[in-house]
């Protein structure tokens, strides 16, 4: 029996490395990372604030903060083009079109002194080549698409007049405006509620379906994982630790981190007056050198190699399973003997 093809990778990236140019010399943020993205479908990267998740999602578009200083390395090839060899001119037909981010705070994306309906519409001329009358019309279009109750009315509103929940699907329809092949979506609902939330997460899950989207969810939150993606990649201390499909990532966890970050989670099922599971410690400095492991000082299943080498990403069980993880020790494989 012939197994199914597999499709090529919309985006490939290898060796990705950033580092924050400082006063006092270069900071690391991104220490190496390899991952792919297949048409159709969603990677989750997650991990706690200061992991390096946004980092590396960011620097594919090199979207960094206006006078900061930032080196990049890696490839990360997209089409036969590599993102990270483009010069700026031809990277600014790409960023926005092809590939596309909502990010996590519309308070602080939107321009507040135009409409909606205008930023919107201004990707589709930017980038389909539209006309004024056309980008106006994909801008209510797409309104209605995202959710928005009266897209003809509220398309000439500025973005002061709409709630958080409603300025966060205009950021997706200014997203989507430019037809992209990939959605880079960066906390995409850190600012709103738990209601609001669940709307904005199944809007963005009927975009990818229907749209044919291959969607980066950068999130520290494991329901968001678990409600989206297809894939996931766990990042601790600027590298990726735990790599795999959802099902298996979340349902068996091999990474120590991967299972404090899952165990954190409190259950709807818990028992009343059970503490929260957190993980000891924090996370090392980002100008600190990391000779073996960088979660070995907060992990329960250390040994005294994981002070000495950094543990390769590999599969943890002989299964022929995707998914990888960074651990010398693989608490999956046999829990009762390291515990």
């Amino acid at each position: 029996m012939t197994e199914p093809d597999v499709p090529a990778p919309l985006l490939e990236v290898r060796g990705l490395r950033v580092a924050a140019i400082t006063p006092a010399g270069e900071l690391p943020l991104v220490r190496g990372i390899d991952f792919d993205l297949r048409t159709g479908t969603t990677l989750a990267i997650v991990g706690e604030s200061g992991s390096g998740k946004t980092t590396s999602a960011l620097a594919l578009l090199r979207l960094f903060p206006p006078r900061s200083r930032y080196r990049v390395s890696g490839t990360a090839m997209f089409r036969g083009t590599d993102l990270l060899s483009l010069p700026e001119t031809a990277l600014r037909r790409v960023r926005g079109g092809e590939l596309a981010v909502v990010f996590q705070d519309p308070a602080t994306s939107l321009d507040p002194v135009r409409t909606v309906g205008s930023q919107i519409a201004e990707m589709a001329e930017r980038h389909l080549r539209l006309g004024r009358r056309a980008s106006r019309a994909r801008a209510i279009d797409l309104l209605g698409l995202v959710g928005v109750p009266n897209p003809r009315r509220r398309v000439d509103r500025y973005p002061h007049e709409l709630s958080g929940g409603m300025r966060q699907r205009v950021m997706i329809a200014t997203a989507l405006a430019g037809d992209p092949a990939v959605l880079i979506a960066d906390e995409p609902t850190s600012s709103l509620d738990v209601t609001v939330q669940a709307q904005v997460l199944a809007l963005l899950k009927r975009a990818s379906e229907e749209m044919g989207l291959a969607t980066i969810i950068i999130t520290h939150d494991v329901g968001i994982v678990a409600a989206l993606a297809d894939d996931v990649a766990v990042m601790y201390a600027g590298r990726i630790v735990e790599r795999g499909p959802r099902d298996e990532v979340l349902g068996r966890p091999d990474h120590p981190y991967t299972r404090g970050l899952i165990a954190s989670v409190p259950g709807l099922d818990a028992p009343r007056g059970v503490r929260l599971r957190s993980i000891p410690g924090v996370p090392p400095e980002l100008h600190d050198p990391i000779q073996g492991c960088a979660f070995e000082p907060r992990c329960p299943y250390r040994i005294e190699r994981c002070a000495r080498e950094r543990p390769p990403l590999e599969p943890p069980d002989d299964d022929g399973s995707a998914r990888v993880s960074a651990c010398w020790v693989h608490p999956s494989r046999d829990v009762a003997r390291v515990g």
